[in-house]
Parts: structure tokens; sequence; C-alpha cells
């Protein structure tokens, strides 16, 4: 694979994981619109890998606590900071896993990748996240995430799995409707993805390991450092706009790449 290609797919995958437009829409257009051979497995893998180091590190202090609350929570407690978010986590987490297992076993998961699935999933849940971000309260912030918050947005990510229709923008469109204030939203919704990605990682792990060699080894790992950089960026600054700018920007980019997704679907 050129170097090119791998730039290619790790930036676009670096800068679209976080903003709401949908990280694998992208990824499954880059072959279908650029007419280059499918990234395949490795790659895809990587730049996720890449993503979630940069998540991780941008929030690591909320990280930090989760897991040292973990061995609380595993006896039963909840009754620490950490502990508390890293039971909310576990409860988001639970409904996308089960969606993803369920399209994997039935072979869905391969069949919703055209074009013009990608075009109305942009289009419908761009529109859908307008009408949450303008109608939502702001009353709400990310300390106040309780159980039942975390198990409705954690539905609402499951249909993450839906190419196009953007984890990140499903979990903040549920935020917002929730009441949580931009910046708070945004923010539950990386949380939310960190062990959503890690997951994704482990049920693809043992395919990744029997396809991979040592040149697939070097692609993933290059692809994986350009992702991290890419979103990292890409998440800075879009956390730093949210403290003045609404998620509109992002809707006409949806609805635009929507649009003509769908023209070149149906012509």
């Amino acid at each position: 694979m050129s170097l090119f290609t791998l730039a290619l797919v790790a930036v676009i995958q670096g800068i679209t994981e976080f903003l709401p437009v949908s990280s694998s829409g992208h990824l499954v257009l880059i072959p279908q619109m650029t007419g280059r051979a499918d990234q395949g497995l490795v790659i895809d893998v990587s730049v996720h890998l890449g993503t979630l180091l940069a998540v991780i590190l941008y929030f690591w202090r909320d990280v930090r606590g989760a897991l040292l609350g973990l061995p609380r929570l595993a006896r039963g407690r909840a009754d620490t900071k950490g502990a508390r978010l890293a039971l909310l986590l576990i409860v988001a987490t639970i409904p996308a896993v089960l969606f993803g297992l369920a399209l994997k076993l039935t072979g869905l998961d391969a069949a919703m990748r055209s074009v013009a699935l990608i075009g109305w999933t942009m289009l419908i849940f761009g529109l859908v996240l307008y009408w949450a971000d303008q109608t939502g309260g702001v009353d709400k912030q990310a300390r106040d995430w309780s159980l039942r918050d975390a198990a409705i947005m954690g539905a609402w990510q499951a249909l993450a799995l839906i190419p196009g229709t953007s984890r990140s923008g499903i979990t903040i469109t549920a935020a917002r409707h929730l009441g949580y204030a931009r910046e708070d939203g945004a923010k539950l919704a990386m949380l939310m993805s960190i062990p959503v990605i890690l997951a994704s990682g482990v049920l693809l792990g043992a395919e990744v390991a029997l396809a991979a060699d040592a040149e697939a080894a070097r692609n993933g790992a290059l692809a994986a450092a350009m992702a991290f950089v890419a979103a990292l960026a890409a998440l800075s600054l879009m956390m730093r706009l949210l403290k003045s700018v609404s998620f509109t920007p992002y809707v006409i980019y949806r609805v635009v790449l929507g649009v003509v997704l769908l023209v070149i679907a149906y012509s």
C-alpha cells in the first residue's frame, strides 16, 4: 500500500472519528470514490487504535479515574467518582456490543456498505442532530450523567454501527436531546468511544493477527501514528470551538455530502 493511501486513510479517520460526520462512512467511501483498493482490516483497526490513543490522552484525567475505580466496582461498590464513571461507561457500551455481535453473526455488517445507505444516513442523522442541538436544553453537565442517561445514550450509540450515522454524532445527538450542554455532551460522547473502540478492536484482533505480516504491521503502525496526530488535533479543535459554536457547520457538511452521495448512487 502506498504512503499516500496510508496517509489518506489515517488523516480522514483521525479527523472524522470525533467530529459528528461519520468516520466509518468516510472509510467505506475512500475505495468506492477513489477507485483504490480497499485499505483492508489491518489498516482499519490500526487507525482506530490511533484515534483511541488520542482520546485517552485528551481525557486522561477522566480515563485514569475510571481505571482506578474498576477494582472498587468489581467489588460491587460504585461510591467514588471513578467507580461510578466506569459503571456508566460499561452500561453505555453494552447495547453497541450486542448490536455489533448481531450484525457480525448475521453478515449484515458487510451488506451495509453502499453509497446510497451512507448518503441517507448522512442526511437523516445530520438533520436529527440539528433538531436535537436546536431544541435540547443546556441545564445538564457531564457530572450529572446518570444510569438512565447512560443507557439511553448507549442505545443511540448502537445505531452508529450503520455506516454514515457517526458514533460521535449520534451520541452527541442523544446528549443534546437529554439536555446536556454542547461541550459536556461532546465530552460524554468522547468518553463513550473508548470502550466501544476497544471492544471493536478485541473482536477484530484475532482476525487481524491472522492476516497481518511484517509489511502489514509496519503499514499499520505508520497509519496508527498519523491517525493519532490527526485525531488529537481534530478533537482539540472541536472541543475549543464548542465553547462558542453550535453543531450547525457539521450538519451542513453532512447534508451536502449526503445529497451528493444520493445523486451519485441513484444517477
